[in-house]
């Protein structure tokens, strides 16, 4: 068969757009995914380097799909940011190895008599530390340190302060979304990883012979435990993770229902709300908001050759606003008809702490936040700043508690 009528049969690829900036998707990407998913839902953007995925259906066969859509992308910056390949970059078998081997931590059990009542001491500790009848920034105030903290009570980091947990979280997280490879960033990472190692070895000592539930003894414990190097990777893909998924949702929970009162009045009236509340609020704005696949082998997305190699990005953040599925996607709204989201993924890679900050955020934080201050109000939601690419939430959210 001749080159010229090969070419006829392999679909076209992909339109290439170099229009969009990674510093746009970082300020307000909504409105391009809105966009994209009308008119371009499968689209390589020149400057992440990557195939955009913008309509849900997509995004959910991808991410189902591990065989085909592989998670070992030779190109992210987080395994140069972290300085290994972790279980976030890895398939099958391996994966689940790695997965596993921090999944006592989370299991029912340790949520329900461990977790939970160590998070609501916590909680109430952080909390009543608010000053009532003052102006604070809830991030820096209330969600970041009780995020830090019950992380660091889950993994059993206890010598680290909640400024070394938030740090070392931004930290990942810059790292892993470095995608314009600016070497500041990763120097910072260099940095943070010797202190991070010697943080989470010196745990390893300590829980080293004992049965504690956190997931450093779990790991160390084990029967059969995993490479000492990818415990530690383990450790720091969940402090990357672990802390701007709950601090991220409380904080844009709270922003949707204080500029919805009447949101707020019902759940104040119907306590069994609060979970539909977090629910909402992750589907609305997606603390992960981009995952990375690469493709094993050439296949096609909507009639468009995607070549074995490419590497394809799932954007959950729009597929949780996808017309299709939600109407006024847009808008916070809890009372809108129950529809499942992909904001914590979905397939082998769906979020192992997920039902940890549903409860920490849903059952715990923002009920006990709402109880203590039940008058409180936004000082002007246009001081409000949502920022981020491949994570996103408020960076800042002054109130006034009464």
């Amino acid at each position: 068969m001749s080159d010229a009528a090969l070419a006829e049969r392999i679909a076209p690829l992909a339109p290439l757009d170099e229009t969009i900036t990674i510093e746009q998707l970082t300020r307000d990407p909504y409105p391009i995914y809105k966009r994209l998913r009308a008119e371009a839902p499968v689209l390589r953007v020149k400057s992440v380097g990557r195939t955009l995925l913008t309509k849900a259906a997509d995004t959910k066969m991808v991410k189902d799909n591990p065989e085909l859509f592989s998670s070992d992308d030779p190109n992210t910056p987080m395994e140069r940011a972290l300085g290994i390949q972790t279980l976030m970059r890895k398939d099958g078998a391996e994966h689940m190895r790695l997965r596993n081997a921090m999944a006592p931590s989370f299991s029912a059990k340790n949520i329900k008599d461990v977790w939970i009542p160590a998070y609501t001491k916590v909680v109430e500790d952080y909390v009543s530390r608010l000053p009532r009848g003052e102006t604070v920034d809830l991030f820096p105030a209330l969600a970041g340190p009780v995020a830090a903290r019950c992380l660091a009570v889950l993994l059993g980091l206890h010598e680290a302060s909640d400024h070394d947990m938030q740090h070392w979280s931004d930290t990942i997280i810059k790292g892993s979304g470095n995608f314009g490879w600016d070497p500041a960033i990763f120097e910072v990472c260099d940095r943070e990883n010797v202190r991070m190692d010697d943080c989470i070895n010196k745990a390893a000592d300590l829980y080293r012979g004992t049965d504690e539930p956190n997931a450093v003894a779990v790991m160390i414990n084990a029967q059969d435990p995993i490479e000492h190097e990818q415990m530690i990777a383990n450790i720091k893909i969940a402090i990357g993770g672990g802390i701007n998924e709950p601090r991220d949702a409380a904080l844009t929970a709270v922003f949707g229902l204080l500029t919805n009162p009447d949101q707020l009045d019902a759940v104040k009236a119907d306590d069994k709300l609060w979970n539909t509340v977090f629910e909402e609020a992750v589907r609305w704005v997606a603390p992960i908001q981009a995952s990375s696949r690469r493709v094993t082998e050439d296949t096609e997305i909507r009639g468009y050759h995607i070549p074995k190699g490419d590497v394809v990005m799932t954007i959950q953040a729009s597929s949780n606003h996808d017309e299709e599925i939600y109407e006024d996607g847009h808008l916070f709204n809890i009372f809108r008809p129950k529809q499942p989201h992909q904001a914590f993924g979905n397939g082998p890679h769906f979020c192992l702490g997920t039902h940890v900050a549903r409860r920490m955020v849903g059952q715990i934080l923002l009920p006990m936040l709402f109880d203590r201050f039940p008058n409180m109000k936004l000082t002007d939601p246009k001081d409000v700043i949502f920022s981020g690419f491949g994570f996103r939430g408020p960076i800042t959210l002054p109130v006034e508690l009464n």
